[in-house]
């Protein structure tokens, strides 16, 4: 669970915002989303497939990148 302390002479304002970065940052929100709605294993399997599939590009990407340096 996130937390965020409200400090001396902070406006609540910054603290919620402070809090918002907080749950951004853990995926919170991210996963609250996911699981607003029933998902087919069918369709979560397709997803976490392409999630791989973009993740090995982004490493062969940044591999080929450093080898060119």
């Amino acid at each position: 669970m996130a937390k965020v302390e409200v400090k001396d002479h902070e406006s609540i304002d910054s603290a919620l915002r402070r809090f918002k970065k907080q749950l951004q940052r853990d995926g919170i929100l991210q996963e609250a989303r996911r699981k607003s709605r029933y998902e087919k294993p069918s369709d979560k399997r397709r997803r976490e497939r392409a999630a791989r599939k973009r993740r090995l590009l982004r490493r062969a990407a940044r591999q080929e990148q450093r080898a060119g340096l």
